[in-house]
């Protein structure tokens, strides 16, 4: 258990201190942009892969009580509640968007707010949040909670932590793009700065997510131990 909580922490400190702080501009200033993201980029994977081991030993833990017992209706919510985050998830990667990792200068463009940007500017993020939710709601454990906890409280934080660091490097082009954006989904919708555009998404994002998601649920008995489907 130990572990794991050492490697949620040194992933969260990887993503907050080193690369959501004025940290990052000291280090790219002494080893350039590219080199920082390749760095990070790998320092990234490795603590992903010490986070995913520190829970599957924390599974074998004494310490790893049941929290709660989780509802029937918890369960069912589950599935749709995951298609969702892969939709995201899957938008949030195949859709330009200056909230990516090498993508910043693209907030100059006034017409990137397209497609699944118009929901929210962070739809890769609020996938893994919803996933990470979905998750802790239907197994309620502390290492599982450990695990996904981490990646909720990371990609809820790296919103904000994105947010201010393109505003720091983007100024008006980054205000401008903010205002007609939102971060929590469908609020510039619901406030009236955007308009969901179905057509935008097109079909090959909606169709690659349903196909991912049925890979995962006929594969998650296999790869995890347990069916997705109650």
């Amino acid at each position: 258990m130990l572990n794991l909580a050492a490697a949620a922490l040194t992933f969260f400190a990887l993503h907050r201190i080193v690369s959501g702080s004025s940290v990052r501009d000291h280090i790219v200033g002494l080893i350039g942009e590219r080199p920082f993201r390749r760095v990070f980029a790998l320092a990234s994977l490795a603590c992903l892969i010490w986070l995913w081991l520190g829970f599957l030993s924390a599974r074998n833990s004494p310490w790893n009580g049941v929290l709660f017992a989780p509802h029937a209706a918890l369960v069912i919510l589950q599935l749709p509640l995951q298609l969702l985050a892969i939709l995201l998830i899957v938008a949030g990667v195949t859709t330009r968007n200056p909230t990516i990792a090498g993508m910043g200068a693209a907030v100059s463009d006034r017409g990137i707010v397209r497609g699944v940007l118009r929901i929210s500017r962070h739809p890769f993020l609020w996938g893994i949040a919803l996933f990470a939710v979905g998750h802790m709601l239907v197994v309620p454990n502390v290492a599982a909670w450990g695990f996904f906890g981490a990646l909720l409280v990371l990609a809820l934080t790296g919103t904000l932590s994105i947010d201010a660091k393109r505003h720091r490097a983007h100024g008006d082009d980054w205000t401008v793009f903010a205002a007609a954006t939102s971060n929590l989904p469908f609020q510039a919708i619901a406030t009236g700065r955007q308009r969901l555009k179905l057509r935008e998404i097109g079909w090959r994002r909606p169709l690659l997510a349903v196909t991912l998601y049925g890979l995962l649920v006929l594969a998650h008995p296999y790869l995890f131990g347990v069916s997705a489907v109650p």
